[in-house]
């Protein structure tokens, strides 16, 4: 995709959605370091619904060290791999309580070397949590990356790399909010809705899924 094409495609998606917001609940950045950790493999919506109570009892490090591992279970029993992620979870607690005075910390490397935490749940807490200008590529941004042509790779890492270079200001701080919001409810894995996709004419993806029938363009 030109660069032309790529500031116009964003542009739209920015106007449509000004202030584009992840959908993880948390209440402060610890809660969404948690919620990120929890997220792998597992929809923003469970995550939530197991973490409303949890977080409002247990918002620090220390109270969820206290509360234990098989506490933390009981509580995300319902989201996938929860007995891997409740061990992380204590785990990333204790470091941060031992290492980091209790805080989540605004840097790269520490997060990569708390336990349970990839490349991807770092890029999401630096952007969310510190204003910082990453691209959290997770399923929807790879897709997206390779099926408009804003960013194409082969691997997860080469798409933030070229998501990097290509997006361009004042778009780079919402840019994955953008590209997830719009994988996950418009640009979806299996069916493509580009019968009502606002940037289609700028989207590389050839087969466009035509309307279905009897649908009708909403009026404005």
């Amino acid at each position: 995709m030109k660069k032309a094409d790529i500031f116009h495609f964003f542009e739209r998606l920015a106007a449509a959605n000004p202030h584009p917001e992840t959908e993880l609940e948390s209440v402060n950045d610890y809660t969404l370091l948690v919620a990120v950790v929890l997220s792998a493999q597992a929809t923003d919506a469970g995550v939530n619904k197991a973490t409303r109570r949890l977080f409002a009892e247990v918002d620090t490090p220390e109270k969820m060290v206290a509360l234990g591992e098989e506490g933390l279970r009981q509580h995300i029993k319902t989201i996938g791999l929860f007995n891997a992620k409740a061990k992380n979870v204590i785990a990333l607690s204790e470091a941060l309580i031992a290492d980091h005075d209790s805080q989540v910390p605004a840097d790269r490397d520490a997060l990569e070397a708390l336990p349970g935490v990839g490349r991807k749940t770092a890029n999401v807490v630096l952007n969310v949590a510190f204003g910082q200008e990453t691209f959290a590529v997770d399923t929807h941004l790879f897709r997206l990356g390779n099926r408009t042509g804003i960013a194409p790779g082969k691997t997860p890492l080469a798409v933030e790399k070229k998501l990097e270079r290509n997006v361009p200001q004042p778009f780079r701080l919402h840019a994955h909010h953008w590209l997830i919001l719009h994988g996950r409810y418009v640009c979806k894995a299996r069916t493509p809705e580009c019968w009502r996709c606002i940037v289609a004419d700028l989207c590389a993806y050839k087969p466009k899924t035509p309307a279905p029938k009897g649908w009708k363009e909403p009026a404005v």
